[in-house]
């Protein structure tokens, strides 16, 4: 959440990121109201309290006529102060209910627009010239069943629908991936993380993923636990309600996990493959950083992402999120986006967002400086997607066979193998 004393101060910033976001500026306006409800309210009840407690020392010395007229009022005090304390407490919660429904501040260098407005700041690697080479690429599920490595029908017959199975070299090549991006993650001081898949509605809540993300969210309603759609999730709630001391950061952590997304809002999209599924595993990096270094961190994470695609030999772009697209909790997000050739444009297999001080103050995360005691930022990086990153690995570096060559940073960890060979029928 966002400080209520820079909405106060400054309300036409707040109500520009509203706008640039595309969300109600209204909102702006109802929460000023209730705030400056919950204020008074506050003030309201204070003093009724504090003539409550003077009466109260003169009705024992009191007597007579007096005392009656002492005790009538403090009869009508005593109401007055229930009702205000009701009033406060109604004031209160609305403030908090209206300030969580509120995103963060969007960066003043972020692109205003919606999902394709965003601004390409780097591009890398060569797009290879499939034609040039004398034949037609095929994409990732046909050259996953020449290798043997991924099987969607039993996944579909098991599961359901955007299911699947990593069978045989799949299933090496993930692990391949996951050692390999753990292996980045922990030389760069990243502290190696196995997360709870399972987490309570404030951790879920406190990340931002109740509010515009909600939809894509699991819930075991009986147990009252949402399963992550990522580790991030677990990683920003493991120091909720913690003080950190400043010399303890930066703190990084590298978490892995199964991440869970219903993909409610991608109907017809992407269901060929595993590109876009319900269940896959992820590295994901989180960073705990003071409020003044985050903008910098931010460029660390995304340097980090960009030697690991720059290690698979990937080519990939750099893009600036456009404000629409952000999700509540980033104030500013780059994505690193690979060329995926049989579908001829390059789509997302990294993120990476600066989330400021927004999940801090919900989770209640703060750090101790001398005698200050605030809040601190977080920052998020995916590091390693993997059925993303295996589409990308098989469609470009496959070869006419339908043999598929292997990065060199993978290979120490399949045995030394630097080509992935089709099964034999």
């Amino acid at each position: 959440m966002i400080d209520l004393r820079l909405l106060r101060e400054d309300p036409d910033r707040v109500r520009a990121s509203q706008r640039a976001r595309g969300e109600d500026v209204a909102l702006v306006d109802a929460l000023l109201s209730a705030d400056e409800r919950r204020r008074s309210s506050g003030v309201r009840f204070d003093e009724l309290r504090a003539e409550q407690k003077a009466l109260g020392k003169l009705i024992p010395k009191a007597a007579g006529d007096e005392k009656a007229e002492l005790l009538k009022k403090a009869g009508q005090l005593s109401a007055d102060v229930k009702a205000a304390d009701a009033d406060r407490d109604a004031a209160d919660t609305e403030t908090q209910e209206l300030l969580q429904r509120l995103g963060n501040l969007v960066h003043p260098d972020v692109p205003v627009g919606g999902e394709e407005d965003f601004v390409t700041l780097e591009t890398h690697g060569t797009i290879r010239d499939f034609a040039a080479e004398g034949f037609e690429p095929k994409d990732h599920l046909e050259l996953g069943q020449i290798l043997g490595a991924i099987d969607v029908e039993r996944g579909a017959k098991v599961s359901g629908s955007r299911f699947y199975f990593l069978t045989g070299i799949g299933a090496l090549l993930e692990l391949a991936l996951v050692n390999a991006a753990m292996a980045q993650a922990t030389a760069a001081g990243f502290t190696p993380m196995l997360t709870p898949a399972l987490v309570r509605p404030q951790s879920m809540a406190g990340t931002g993923f109740l509010g515009q993300a909600s939809q894509d969210v699991y819930h075991l309603a009986d147990d009252d636990l949402y399963l992550v759609g990522t580790s991030e999730v677990a990683l920003a709630a493991y120091h909720m309600d913690e003080i950190l001391d400043a010399d303890r950061l930066p703190l990084r952590y590298a978490g892995f996990s199964p991440c869970f997304r219903r993909e409610a809002g991608s109907h017809g999209k992407d269901t060929r493959g595993i590109f876009r599924v319900h269940q896959f595993d992820k590295v994901e990096m989180f960073s705990y950083v003071a409020p003044e270094d985050s903008q910098a961190e931010h460029q660390r994470l995304l340097a980090w992402e960009k030697q690991w695609l720059t290690s698979l030999e990937l080519p990939y772009r750099v893009i600036d999120v456009a404000s629409a697209d952000l999700g509540s909790s980033a104030a500013r997000k780059f994505d690193c986006e690979a060329w995926i050739p049989t579908q001829g444009k390059y789509r997302e297999l990294t993120s990476t967002s600066d989330c400021t001080e927004f999940q801090s103050r919900r989770l209640s995360i703060r750090v101790r400086d001398g005698k200050q005691v605030k809040p601190l930022a977080t920052l998020n990086g995916t590091l390693c997607a993997v059925p993303r990153t295996i589409v990308a690995i098989l469609e470009n570096h496959q070869q006419a066979d339908g043999s598929v060559r292997v990065p060199e940073v993978l290979r120490p960890y399949l045995g030394g193998r630097e080509v992935l060979e089709p099964v034999s029928k």
